[in-house]
């Protein structure tokens, strides 16, 4: 079963961070079964509190999420999300 890891960026802290961040991500994703399904896109806040965009990821089942988010290479490259925005992360099953 499908499972969609979503990241909602609520608010940047220092964008050198994030810079360092988007360069070195995507490499990260390599021999990982990921998909990009949406990435900072024009968004609309329906409800809550405003956010400056979203990324959604689409993997192959939960395990396969956890694979790439708990890797070495995603956790080092992390460590610059961590310091350069708040964010909210969700990993939820498909249907």
């Amino acid at each position: 079963m499908s499972a969609y890891m979503i990241f909602t960026r609520n608010k940047t802290l220092d964008q050198g961070e994030m810079a360092a961040y988007s360069k070195d991500v995507r490499a990260t994703l390599d021999g990982h079964e990921a998909k990009i399904l949406a990435r900072y896109g024009a968004h609309e806040d329906l409800e809550g509190a405003s956010t400056e965009g979203t990324i959604i990821l689409e993997f192959p089942s939960v395990a396969a999420a956890k694979a790439w988010y708990n890797s070495p290479a995603y956790q080092k490259v992390s460590e610059h999300r961590l310091k350069g925005a708040n964010y909210h992360v969700i990993l939820v099953d498909g249907v």
